[in-house]
């Protein structure tokens, strides 16, 4: 079996699997949280180098042992990290022939126009101004599971209400003054 088969978009019988990169441990930890309520397997990596790794394009010959046989739904990245950055992530993973349909998701605490252009333009899914909402997430996973399912049919789990506990413990504020960018119309809009 090539590696093209151990990567792919949905595995309808497991959780969807998503790798987490930042190299702030807070911001990692934070995501990695938001993604576990949502019922996704997360694997959290603090560099794009160790992403690389992970996904088996370290550029060494032997197979990388944490890829064995593990399916990835979903990259989501910060965009400043040091040695190789988001964007340069983002560009290993979309010229690779096996991982380029993986969805990719940058990061950044910084909502500057050119960088998230830039980065759509390269092919990624979105592009999430931080601090990473819950509703981020929900709608990260219906995206990829509507892919599976058609356009018109929701995911009945992304309809079940939290409890007062997973919304203490996944964020400090209900509401966010921050932006979210919406890939297909390239505009701003405020998050509810």
């Amino acid at each position: 079996m090539s590696t093209a088969g151990l990567v792919s978009r949905r595995d309808c019988s497991h959780q969807l699997h998503v790798l987490a990169v930042d190299d702030s441990v807070v911001d990692r930890k934070f995501v990695e949280r938001l993604l576990k309520i949502s019922s996704c397997k997360v694997t959290a990596v603090e560099s794009g180098i160790r992403a690389l790794q992970f996904l088996g394009l370290d550029g060494e010959k032997k197979e990388t042992a944490g890829f064995d046989g593990l399916k990835v739904n979903l990259i989501m990245t910060d965009y400043s990290m040091p040695g190789m950055n988001g964007f340069e992530l983002l560009k290993k993973i979309k010229e690779s022939s096996t991982l380029k349909e993986i969805p990719v998701v940058i990061m950044s605490s910084e909502n500057i126009l050119t960088r998230v252009d830039r980065c759509l333009e390269e092919g990624a899914e979105e592009f999430i101004v931080k601090p990473v909402k819950l509703s981020d997430v929900k709608r990260l996973k219906n995206i990829l599971t509507k892919g599976d399912k058609g356009q018109n049919e929701e995911d009945p789990l992304l309809s079940l209400p939290l409890s007062s506990h997973d919304l203490a413990s996944s964020s400090t504020s209900s509401s966010s003054p921050f932006k979210f960018l919406d890939h297909r119309s390239k505009r701003p809009r405020l998050q509810g």
